[in-house]
């Protein structure tokens, strides 16, 4: 440990200067909180799948068949004319404001809410909107409560401020309400953290009566409550259930993201929330990155407004709902009958549960071993847990890569159980 020395006589005949070699290791000088913060798994699986023969049900990926690449690129082109120089300069923390604007009036024509453009902050995704709430609210050891299983990415952003996890089981129909209440009554978190529509990663959604008593057991008490809402335009049905803010007010901090409805390589999400916390997280934001990439700000506002967003977001839920109807139909042909999964009617995420006893992390090495991926349970749980669950991705295959991938998995899941008799659906 430390820096060390070595010196050596020079060859070049003169005698002269010494050859110096440093090793530095930083391992004493970490912050406490880095060892806090769990790598990400699928990050780590990822960099596996990214060799062509491998099939991946890993990431979290929409599907770039569906990327609008040339009004991307007119838009581009439109904005740089109009407005080159602007948008290569440096910008307003907020972010640009008709694209605030944009995102006000879809709130109040999507869903009835009445946002101001002024209480909405752009960021690099919805994952930095979690990344700047953890650091205004919280301190060491502060509790915050999780769904169980819960988004990776919180648990991973969360945890750089080392908070005390406890978490609420998801139910078929939402987060349990009893598990939600005892948490809250009995450990005063500051935070409760909820993706209602499409969750991730089991793709279920809060039922209307689940998010109105969301809102009885959180009305009025000290927590802020999170509404992360990457998926809600990726539903297979026209029915959109209420926004927790209809529950809970002020009390309600809102993310939304353009990565599931545009491109997720522009990196642009939002917070929308009360303006005191919107001040607060303006000014964390200042600190981490002066502000999100200008230039795709200005793009992405030429790009929704010259095109219906509408329609580009139907074809995607088309495709995903097809996606979807396929991969149920291939887990329930090619699989071991008796495995629950999830049906989500929006979003991107089938969960899968193994019988007790077996382990989704050994699963894995034997469908690495046939070039398909996907994403073991436990990862998803904050406080452990999940060891025979599973996430699979089905918006970024198409249906004959669906059908071989879980002819693959069944092949893996034969040897897994090869112990215990194997029969299918079929």
């Amino acid at each position: 440990m430390g820096i060390q020395h070595t010196s050596s006589t020079s060859s070049n005949g003169t005698g002269h200067g010494l050859e110096h070699t440093q090793t530095f290791d930083p391992g004493g000088l970490f912050a406490e909180r880095v060892a806090s913060i769990p790598s990400s798994f699928i990050r780590d699986i990822l960099k596996t799948t990214a060799r062509p023969e491998v099939i991946s049900f890993a990431g979290g990926l929409p599907n770039p068949a569906y990327f609008p690449v040339e009004d991307i690129h007119t838009a581009t082109d439109n904005a740089l004319r109009k407005s080159g120089r602007a948008m290569l300069q440096y910008s307003t923390t907020e972010g640009f404001l008709p694209l605030r604007e944009w995102i006000s009036a879809r709130y109040k024509a999507q869903q009835g809410i009445d946002i101001s453009p002024d209480d909405i902050l752009i960021t690099n995704g919805s994952q930095q909107s979690i990344d700047l709430v953890g650091k205004i609210f919280l301190d060491k050891g502060d509790r915050i409560v999780l769904e169980n299983p819960g988004y990776l990415g919180a648990i991973q952003s969360f945890s750089a401020y080392q908070p005390r996890f406890v978490t609420a089981e998801l139910n078929d129909d939402g987060i349990d309400i009893q598990g939600l209440n005892h948490a809250v009554t009995t450990t005063s978190p500051k935070i409760v953290s909820m993706i209602p529509n499409f969750q991730n990663p089991t793709g279920i959604s809060y039922s209307l009566e689940t998010r109105e008593r969301v809102g009885d057991t959180l009305k009025g008490k000290n927590v802020i409550a999170i509404e992360d809402d990457p998926y809600g335009d990726i539903k297979f049905h026209d029915n959109r259930l209420p926004s927790l803010k209809h529950y809970l007010g002020d009390q309600v901090v809102m993310f939304g993201s353009f990565s599931k409805i545009v491109a997720p390589g522009l990196r642009l999400g939002w917070v929308a929330a009360h303006r005191s916390i919107i001040d607060k997280l303006n000014v964390a934001k200042q600190a981490a990155d002066l502000h999100s990439n200008f230039f795709a700000q200005r793009v992405m506002f030429e790009y929704l407004s010259t095109n219906n967003v509408d329609a580009h977001i139907a074809k995607i839920c088309a495709a995903y709902k097809h996606q979807r109807d396929v991969m149920i139909e291939a887990i329930r042909t090619y699989l071991p009958a008796g495995l629950k999964h999830t049906n989500p009617e929006g979003g991107m995420f089938i969960w899968l549960t193994l019988p007790e006893g077996t382990s989704s992390i050994a699963l894995l090495e034997l469908a690495l071993q046939r070039n398909v991926a996907f994403v073991p349970g436990k990862p998803f749980y904050a406080n452990g847990g999940g060891l025979n669950t599973l996430r699979l991705n089905f918006s970024n295959s198409d249906e004959a890569t669906i059908h071989e991938g879980m002819k693959r998995l069944s092949s893996a899941m034969e040897e897994l159980f090869k112990h215990a008799p194997i029969t299918t659906t079929a």
